[in-house]
């Protein structure tokens, strides 16, 4: 709702909601839309199937979003929390902001945790501990705000912004709230190059460093600040 509360300008054009996961916006862009069509777009059938009980979007397409091209020139491309995943901004992002009509406008948000302890010491105790079997550019491909400033400033009207959330984890009986926060999204390519008991030595290290980083309330639970990276785009 941050990123889209920022779009003060849309295009003629449909308002398309790539990587729309299991719909959560639906409604909310439709709300926005004034009579636009709001497309989803997603990789995964399961959460197209979940968007589908949303009743914001006008349809609904699978894709790549590498290789998606949209039907006409939308008036808002709108993505949160997806892009991060693919490689190659450099190109990914001018390439979706020449899609849009005269007028419309790019919303993007990312994570940006990539130097914070959470998602850093992933990669640098892996790499201590099982020197060269990590591929150290694993996990999201988030670019600096300079270089998407450089990318996409002369473009349009740019506007590029972070917030830092502060997020209570629960507690978790078997393992740290921030272990059990990351492990299967930013972690994942890491463990999955591991073996069980590769895995088990790792995650105890890292148990033990988040200890230090993120201590653990009374209650198990612990305050965790995440950092997240806004920009928009009108062309």
């Amino acid at each position: 709702m941050d990123l889209l509360n920022a779009v003060d300008q849309m295009g003629a054009g449909d308002v398309v909601d790539l990587g729309c996961g299991g719909g959560q916006m639906g409604t909310a862009l439709a709300e926005r839309a004034m009579g636009r069509d709001v497309i989803g777009v997603d990789a995964s059938p399961a959460m197209l199937e979940k968007a589908r009980q949303s009743r914001g979007y006008s349809s609904l397409g699978r894709a790549d979003i590498r290789e998606w091209h949209p039907r006409r020139a939308p008036g808002l491309i709108y993505s949160n929390a997806v892009l991060h995943w693919l490689d190659d901004h450099a190109t990914l992002m001018p390439r979706l902001a020449a899609m849009l009509g005269k007028g419309g406008t790019l919303a993007v948000q990312l994570p940006h945790q990539n130097n914070a302890p959470s998602h850093r010491m992933w990669l640098s105790l892996a790499e201590d501990l099982f020197p060269g079997r990590i591929d150290m550019g694993a996990g999201p491909g988030t670019l600096s705000p300079v270089e998407y400033d450089v990318l996409l400033a002369h473009k349009g009207r740019f506007r590029l912004w972070e917030t830092e959330y502060y997020q209570r984890l629960s507690a978790d009986a078997e393992s740290h709230p921030v272990r059990r926060y990351t492990e299967s999204t930013y972690a994942r390519p890491v463990l999955d190059a591991l073996d069980e008991d590769e895995r088990a030595a790792l995650i105890a290290r890292y148990e033990g460093v988040m200890r230090s980083a993120y201590p653990v309330r009374r209650d198990g639970s612990v305050l965790f600040p995440f950092r997240r990276l806004f920009f928009t785009l009108t062309v």
